[in-house]
């Protein structure tokens, strides 16, 4: 809290008020950029407190944008719109502000170069603030809420840095605390006033209480009183009292405790709430996987319509779609290629209202970011409804413009007997597509037959345009006409480990497909072959890849559950990534360990071609016998609004633990509603889980605000695989339905996890 007192021209945290940001202060005046023709002049002005920029317009009010809400910005001309004013205005005078979730980005013109480049470096010193800033560094706002800087602060303005730091609360609570903290009764607080008001409000009686089990003199943990707190509830086995130290040394606020190996009530509550105290496995954050399996190993983000950032009748056609999917790890993207103008390839959903991208551009985006998110290969699904000639040009422009990322042969030079691994593909990119002939003919020479091209298997396209060609009563049209027609070969040379092959049955594959074949199959079927062939389909995927693709009925961009298609192992299970939900918060779970890298190792049953495996059936597979998970869920923390909500409106949490896994684990529990509390609600409720295929089961934890006459409204929710639990008293950092964060909103928990007992014990 010394910098309560800090120097004038210093940010927030710390940072020094530069001239850059002073020029932001004093506002700019710049376009707003919409489209080719909507191009505004608006006032942009940084606020006060650094955290907030303003920008003029006449109605309706603009709403200011917060930094904490921007992930990135973008110089030059790096959007559609910018780019189809690319002639009009110098890449040097543009850039754009990317936010996090699915909100649109900001697109700006301004009047020199100069201009431009003040906002960009300015905006991103700020963003680096915003995202390293601690909970404590917040509190070292208040000079900047204190407004007439007089060293105090009115109730309003405490109202105002409490909106700064998320602390969103019932007004009266806060007036009261208020009150109470200011001893002077002037109505205004100081220096430490402020920090009485602050420790009232964050104040954690169940932390505390937690602590003093654990500290004799109710005051301290000792080194040896946190390490018996590390063994016991935390279940940490490995070097505790290094850990102990560690944790002291990293949270301790105060120096004396620190030096004499002590940890206070405050740093304790700093522990639990750091990464080393969240559910979170930390150590599950970081690549901890073998990375050196056949591909088909390996369940693999996938996105379908990658393209689109709406609904896929009328929705937009953005390389916003490829960018925001690649930097949320997706390791499969896909491409629906027609025929353009002047011979350009243009990607857009067929026979629908979306817009166009050329196909040159989501390439190009494709070369720049495909590796800044992973290392590891990335396969872009080709739907090719392109004439020859167009064919041509697309097998051109991949080459061209990857180069050396696009992958042509084999990784040996020979005819594999199975798929090679993610290490062994780094930064590559792999085109899954139609094959004229066989690998071994482009590797060996072709043979004496006549190469046959391989099936369209691309099969949500053609599928849409059977229902319409029915629904309407015309021909059955132009997909089913392109299957017979013939495949460029130049593209063809592009597909190497990724053919498409129609799906005839497990024995026909068996017998005659190879690993680098890969089949696609509609939701529908997919569940067909789960239901009648559940350990066959197992068996499959431990050889080869499988995509799965939505509905052709799903025009809204609706998602189905990828669980059940993660339950017999295939591994592309392609989802709307622009819908959130439900859906998508089980795909981040998954893909949300192993560094983010897209690829997440199968449980060794799935990987055995022998498998006695079957998802329907747990008894089929002869497992350790059901774990049991319990989970106390005991308060939450300054959880945020419902998104429109009327102004002093308050929720009524309530939390819901859902098992997401094999049939005989799906599960949902709930906790009772507290009225009024969005603060720090108090649960103190037991759930309990047996979880039969613990290697499979995602844990959803989501928190609503009951409402008696409706549906309840969604509020946050975290999901994560059971595999990456850390058992004992720990956070949950919650995530907006966007599956961004939304600090310093959280649950406290205590998880326990009960092993069956083993044939010695019995």
């Amino acid at each position: 809290m010394a910098s309560l007192l800090c120097n004038a021209r210093e940010c927030p945290g710390g940072i020094q008020l530069t001239d850059t940001l002073e020029q932001m202060q004093q506002g700019t005046l710049m376009r707003k950029v919409k489209s080719k023709s909507w191009k505004k002049q608006r006032y942009f002005k940084l606020q006060d407190d650094c955290m907030t920029i303003w920008y003029q317009q006449a109605s309706p009010p603009s709403a200011p944008v917060s930094i904490s809400d921007v992930e990135t910005v973008r110089e030059g001309h790096q959007s559609e719109v910018l780019q189809s004013l690319a002639e009009e205005f110098p890449p040097e005078r543009c850039f754009t502000i990317v936010f996090y979730g699915r909100r649109g980005n900001l697109d700006l013109i301004a009047g020199s170069a100069e201009e431009a480049q003040c906002w960009v470096q300015g905006l991103r010193q700020l963003i680096e603030v915003a995202t390293s800033m601690d909970q404590r560094e917040k509190i070292d706002q208040y000079p900047f809420s204190d407004k007439n800087k007089d060293g105090r602060m009115n109730f309003k303005e405490v109202q105002r840095l409490l909106k700064m730091m998320n602390v969103d609360m019932n007004e009266d609570h806060a007036l009261r605390l208020f009150q109470a903290a200011d001893k002077s009764e002037s109505g205004t607080l100081e220096g430490e006033e402020f920090v009485l008001f602050y420790k009232a409000l964050t104040q954690r009686e169940e932390v505390l209480s937690l602590f003093q089990d654990f500290s004799e003199d109710g005051k301290k943990l000792t080194l040896l009183e946190l390490v018996d707190f590390l063994r016991q509830e935390q279940l940490e086995d490995e070097d505790t009292e290094d850990l102990a130290m560690e944790l002291i040394d990293k949270y301790e606020p105060s120096e004396t405790a620190r030096a004499r190996h002590v940890l206070s009530a405050d740093g304790f509550l700093m522990y639990l709430c750091s990464p080393e105290g969240s559910i979170f496995n930390p150590q599950h954050r970081a690549l901890w996987q073998d990375m050196s399996q056949p591909l088909c190993h390996y369940f693999i983000s996938s996105s379908h319509n990658t393209y689109l950032i709406e609904d896929q009748i009328r929705g937009q056609s953005s390389i916003e779609g490829y960018i925001r999917a690649l930097k949320r790890g997706c390791r499969c993207l896909e491409v629906d290629c027609w025929d353009g103008p002047n011979g350009e390839p243009m990607v857009y959903h067929g026979h629908t209202f979306t817009s166009k991208i050329p196909f040159r551009e989501v390439v190009s985006t494709l070369g720049k970011y495909a590796f800044k998110t992973s290392d590891y290969p990335v396969i872009l699904s080709l739907e090719n409804h392109c004439s020859m000639e167009q064919q041509e040009v697309l097998a051109q422009q991949l080459k061209s413009i990857l180069g050396e990322q696009l992958l042509t042969t084999t990784t040996d030079g020979h005819v594999p007997s199975q798929l090679p691994s993610p290490e062994e593909l780094k930064h590559k990119i792999l085109l899954k597509g139609k094959k004229i002939g066989r690998l071994e003919d482009m590797l060996d020479g072709p043979g004496d037959e006549a190469p046959d091209v391989s099936d369209d298997d691309n099969g949500a396209e053609a599928e849409e345009e059977r229902r319409r060609a029915k629904v309407s009563g015309t021909q059955r049209g132009s997909a089913l006409q392109k299957d017979k027609e013939s495949l460029a070969q130049a593209l063809s040379d592009c597909v190497v480990y990724c053919k498409n092959v129609s799906f005839r049955g497990f024995q026909e594959a068996r017998s005659h497909s190879r690993p680098s074949e890969i089949s696609s199959l509609a939701e529908a079927k997919a569940r067909k072959l789960i239901r009648d062939a559940g350990n066959e389909f197992v068996r499959h995927n431990a050889w080869q890849l499988t995509r799965i693709y939505p509905s052709g009925m799903r025009t809204d961009s609706s998602n189905y559950s990828p669980q059940e298609m993660w339950n017999v192992g295939c591994q592309i299970v392609a989802l709307n990534f622009q819908t959130a939900g439900m859906e998508m918060d089980l795909c981040d779970g998954l893909f949300s360990q192993n560094g983010r890298c897209g690829y997440v190792l199968k449980p060794p049953f799935m990987r055995d071609e022998e498998t006695p495996f079957n998802p329907s059936d747990p008894n089929s597979w002869e497992g350790p016998g059901p774990i049991t998970l319990t989970i106390q869920v005991i308060s939450g923390q300054q959880l945020p609004k419902v998104a429109n909500s009327k102004d002093g409106a308050i929720i009524d949490p309530l939390v819901r633990v859902e098992i997401h896994g094999v049939p005989a684990d799906q599960a949902r529990q709930e906790t009772k509603y507290i009225e009024n509390n969005g603060f720090n609600p108090r649960w103190d409720e037991t759930l309990q889980f047996q979880l039969h295929v613990p290697e499979l089961a995602l844990v959803r934890f989501v928190v609503e605000d009951y409402d008696k006459t409706s549906r309840n409204d969604f509020v946050g929710q975290f999901t994560l695989a059971f595999a990456n639990i850390k058992p004992g008293y720990r956070h949950i950092h919650l995530l907006s339905k966007d599956g961004t964060s939304i600090p310093p909103s959280s649950l406290f928990v205590h998880i326990r996890i009960t092993e069956p007992p083993g044939p010695e014990q019995d």
